[in-house]
């Protein structure tokens, strides 16, 4: 009998500890690697895509306008050079549009030649540049968008806040764009060309044509 009972209570003893065994198994957690592996998988971010445009000078215009007590006058100036790019999620911007300044005319010597020399003085600050900073707006991959770009306006040395707004199309691997904006240049320093006989208006209205290739760097 005595011996008969210790062989049960052994044989009880095995039992519940091959019970504890596989429990104990089935509770213990996953490794450390693959919980590792798992998280990154969930927090892998998704790719930023990347926009960048380029501008052809030859297939592109810059228009202004400003009136006066006689009449309207107007004129153009010539793109040197232009690119930038932009973060289609973010809108975050950067690069540059270059106009000559000494190509400004309007079609009348006299007031070319006093515009150059003593409004621009281009001689000096040969260029005009613009440097955008920021879409406002979502840029479609393909056919028109409406947005506004915010930068920095740099005229006769002097750095001001802007905002543009552009219609802009994409098309493959072409785009082009329209905008449309106010130049306060009195207030921003330039020469007042007005005189006794003619008042000029403080602002000038500028009109820019684009074109040129895009890429969609994703």
């Amino acid at each position: 009998m005595r011996v008969s009972g210790w062989k049960s209570f052994l044989t009880t003893s095995a039992g519940i500890l091959g019970i504890a065994v596989v429990l104990s198994a089935a509770a213990r957690p996953p490794s450390s690697h693959f919980s590792l592996s798992a998280q990154a998988v969930q927090i892998a971010p998704a790719k930023a895509q990347d926009i960048s445009l380029t501008i052809d000078p030859a297939q592109c215009k810059v228009h202004w306008s400003v009136d006066s007590t006689l009449h309207m006058v107007h004129g153009t100036f010539r793109l040197k050079s232009g690119a930038f790019h932009f973060d289609a999620d973010n809108g975050k911007a950067g690069g540059e549009i270059v106009v000559t300044a000494a190509s400004g005319e309007s079609g009348d010597t006299s007031r070319d030649a006093k515009m150059q020399e003593e409004v621009l003085e281009s001689g000096k600050y040969p260029e005009v540049l613009f440097r955008p900073t920021l879409i406002d707006g979502r840029v479609a991959g393909s056919g028109g968008s409406d947005v506004k770009v915010r930068g920095t306006f740099v005229l006769r040395g002097g750095e001001h806040e802007i905002m543009v707004p552009v219609h802009a199309e994409l098309s493959g691997e072409s785009w082009k764009g329209t905008g449309k904006f106010e130049v306060p240049y009195i207030q921003w320093g330039l020469k007042n060309p007005s005189n006794f006989l003619l008042k000029v208006q403080p602002l000038v209205t500028v009109e820019l044509e684009l074109a040129g290739s895009v890429k969609i760097n994703k």
